[in-house]
């Protein structure tokens, strides 16, 4: 059977172990040739071919559940669930999500795109199942990485207290999350990973067998099904797995995760058992492209590159790009973090994507990464503040969702001048809803003692990072994924900016152009277009959604009596919102018309096309005033 004859995953049932190879080397071919051409997570779904295809071949997938963690290791499981001639459209505008979603597909039984949520989620249907009276399957699989995070540990809590309850959890243990895992608890998992309990029994087994006179012959073909049998049997009481045990689990392993008798043999197994059980199989992220398991962290994920190479294929621009913003950060807070010792970085498992890998590098006693954990480092941050210190909690905007009450509660109540610095902040294009940067200005702007700003660009936001660390209370600061705008760094002296105070970037008689960060520059293109139908527009750079620069906006809102906002996040609660407040309290009667994100998802497309979708390019945004204000569309009048 090939590959693109599996469009349901119960056709594996009765493949020999060669055929199920030979389509594990399909899938690995059709992964690599996808990602390499539009681009996408590389490393993890590559480790975990063989892991899909045995586990599968074990389950009926028209009745029992598997619950992927995170999803980005679920190519192999697309490629076998119908999904494979659509294949190629992985990530791109209407195409296959980058994640699993409930919608795309009967067989993605939860959607996900963050981080230790899988066990929760198993274990809730398996209650269900249990209280309908059903008898399915469930079954979590989740990366040691994942494992980190509090909400797995709370599940396998929960779980293990269950002991009726049947749950099948697949520890896969590639030693990685995005980054090499750090803790406790990846340690103790080496430990686990290292321990040879069964070959080392099943082959001296072996060896004892055949040298009995006379028996050790005529016993030699079951010698094969007596080790496989006592393999199993060792795996189960090795006790290097007493921690999961004392949980409440029927811990095996570790399984190569390679192996495929093996693997099935250990599910086949581990669905006999009642009660919890966990699998502990190791795998290679990035398994089968010698690039990818060499580079476990660069081959994570990639943009399109060459097969053949492993190589980013060059840009079609022959201009240089301007630095990241996440790179201008990392650059800045090193360069401020040198001459004061009290600023430390911290991140929760994501220290490539948001720069700080350079700033770990650089000053190592100053970097904290705490694991798939923000809840932690929040309150790690927070008590670090109460002893003098300035913490840096790097964490995309969508990541930061997940310490919402600690942002509350820990540093917020107590007015501890810890510095949030949310990458990530907007539109992000292809990972689609579970990683754009929508809420963080809504969630955050509602919370007493909370200062928030975003800069307007890579140049201003060294002023900002600036101001951040000398702020003497909790300060957040949102940017954009991608490349700044290209403005001049500057190399030192930065100056602090002054709490609540905006900028005007443009003066005009007919309109108030409001923006907020990523947006201050299209305001600016679209008061240019505006101009070419005769109308003026007055642009300001807010810098700050909270507090609002009323002492500047509200004079020009109730002079030129035509206010429009412009953000990259929601639009309910958001900055505009926050606009429409301030108008309000102050008896402004000043029309407002936002721009920005209504209340729907945004799917998985490039940034452009999810600009263009919701009507947020530069023309799109000059039609939509020149129609809100009944403007005359009319050219303008030449000096």
């Amino acid at each position: 059977m090939r590959l693109s004859e599996v469009t349901h995953p119960n056709q594996l049932h009765g493949l020999t172990i060669s055929q199920l190879e030979s389509i594990a080397k399909e899938i690995r071919q059709k992964h690599l040739e996808t990602i390499a051409a539009t681009g996408g997570h590389l490393g993890p779904g590559l480790g975990v071919v063989e892991l899909t295809l045995s586990l599968y071949q074990t389950l009926d997938l028209d009745r029992d559940k598997v619950v992927w963690d995170v999803g980005h290791q679920a190519y192999p499981h697309k490629l076998i669930t119908g999904r494979y001639k659509n294949f190629h459209t992985l990530r791109q505008k209407d195409g296959i999500a980058g994640y699993l979603n409930r919608r795309e597909s009967e067989f993605d039984h939860f959607g996900a795109g963050h981080a230790s949520t899988s066990i929760s989620a198993a274990l809730g249907m398996a209650i269900a199942r249990d209280l309908q009276g059903d008898n399915y399957k469930t079954v979590a699989i989740i990366g040691d990485g994942s494992l980190t995070g509090g909400m797995a540990l709370e599940a396998i809590n929960h779980a293990g207290h269950l002991p009726k309850t049947n749950l099948l959890v697949v520890l896969n243990d590639n030693e990685m999350s995005i980054s090499p895992n750090v803790g406790a608890i990846p340690k103790y998992l080496n430990k686990m990973r290292l321990s040879p309990p069964m070959k080392f029994i099943t082959n001296n087994l072996e060896g004892q067998i055949r040298n009995i006179p006379f028996v050790g012959e005529q016993i030699s073909p079951e010698i094969e099904r007596i080790k496989d049998n006592l393999k199993i049997v060792t795996m189960v009481q090795n006790k290097v797995g007493a921690v999961f045990e004392e949980l409440g689990f029927t811990y095996i392993g570790p399984v190569d995760g390679h192996n495929l008798k093996e693997l099935i043999d250990t599910f086949k197994m581990a669905h006999t058992l009642t009660g919890p059980v966990m699998v502990h199989v190791s795998t290679t992220k990035g398994k089968g492209y010698s690039y990818a398991e060499a580079d476990r962290v660069g081959y994570h994920a990639q943009n399109s590159f060459d097969l053949a190479t492993g190589k980013a294929k060059p840009s079609t621009s022959s201009k240089p790009k301007p630095p990241s913003y996440s790179k201008v950060f990392a650059d800045t807070l090193i360069k401020l973090a040198e001459h004061d010792k009290r600023i430390v970085a911290i991140t929760a498992a994501m220290s490539t994507g948001t720069g700080l890998d350079k700033f770990q590098a650089a000053l190592p006693n100053q970097f904290i990464d705490v694991g798939i954990a923000e809840q932690h480092a929040i309150t790690v941050a927070a008590g670090m503040a109460c002893e003098g210190m300035r913490p840096v909690a790097a964490i995309y905007s969508t990541f930061l969702q997940r310490g919402f009450d600690q942002i509350i509660h820990d540093v917020c109540i107590q007015n501890l001048p810890v510095f949030f610095c949310l990458d990530r902040a907007g539109i992000v294009g292809a990972d689609g809803p579970t990683h754009q940067g929508m809420y963080d200005i809504a969630y955050l702007r509602c919370i007493p003692n909370m200062v928030l700003m975003a800069p307007k660009d890579e140049a201003e936001m060294q002023n900002m990072i600036a101001t951040g660390l000398t702020h003497n209370g909790p300060i957040a600061m949102r940017y954009p994924r991608g490349n700044g705008v290209g403005a001049p760094l500057q190399d030192e002296d930065l100056e602090p900016l002054p709490i609540g105070k905006a900028e005007v970037l443009r003066e005009g008689k007919d309109i108030l152009l409001l923006a907020y960060g990523s947006m201050v520059y299209p305001s600016l293109q679209v008061a240019e277009l505006l101009n070419e139908h005769g109308i003026s527009a007055t642009v300001v750079n807010a810098r700050f959604a909270k507090p609002l620069d009323t002492e500047l906006i509200l004079p020009l809102a109730q002079k030129i009596g035509k206010v429009v906002t412009l953000e990259e996040g929601c639009l309910m609660g958001g900055f505009g919102s926050a606009v429409l407040e301030a108008l309000n309290d102050a008896n402004v009667m000043a029309p407002v018309y936002r721009i920005g994100v209504p209340d729907i998802l945004v799917e998985h497309a490039s940034p452009e096309q999810s600009f263009n979708s919701l009507g947020m390019s530069s023309g799109q945004i000059c039609d939509h005033i020149l129609n809100q204000f009944a403007f005359n569309r009319q050219p303008a009048i030449s000096s």
